[in-house]
């Protein structure tokens, strides 16, 4: 083995491992901006997808999120039983649940406003360097369901 490809093993310099330590550190410092709201991070992210869309189906929001619904059926109770959004069968469709904020949710919006700012102090990142990686990390996502996408469909 070369001194390359040994440095190309090193732990420190797998995209995996910065990726899970960044995405640790990042929801740490979501943690502590979001406890006055009384909510956590992936309530945080289904109250954003409402904020934006309201209402969704399950399934809809499921896509959104990419989490299975069994993931999200529970923060939705919570966030339910908090006051914050309703749920509720659609009559003509039964089986489709539809997610709704409350008024007291669509408020929580205005308390929620200034996180983007709060989060890019702690990141120490400007909005400018906050939007690159974000795009870098969209792109990322694109590539690799991509390849999982073309993987299957060989597989088949």
């Amino acid at each position: 083995m070369t001194k390359k490809d040994d440095n190309l093993m090193a732990l420190d310099k797998q995209i995996c491992f910065a990726l899970t330590v960044a995405s640790r550190s990042v929801v740490s410092a979501y943690r502590d901006v979001l406890a006055p709201l009384g909510i956590t991070h992936p309530q945080y992210l289904v109250l954003l997808a409402l904020w934006e869309n309201e209402p969704l189906s399950l399934s809809k929001l499921s896509a959104l999120l990419r989490q299975e619904a069994g993931t999200l059926s529970p923060l939705v109770k919570r966030l339910e039983h908090q006051g914050l959004l309703t749920r509720s069968r659609l009559p003509n469709d039964e089986r489709t649940l539809s997610i709704a904020l409350t008024e007291r949710g669509r408020e929580m919006r205005n308390e929620a406003s200034d996180i983007p700012t709060k989060m890019a102090e702690r990141l120490g990142m400007s909005h400018k360097e906050i939007a690159d990686l974000h795009a870098s990390m969209m792109r990322l996502i694109e590539h690799t369901a991509n390849y999982e996408a073309q993987a299957k469909a060989s597989a088949k």
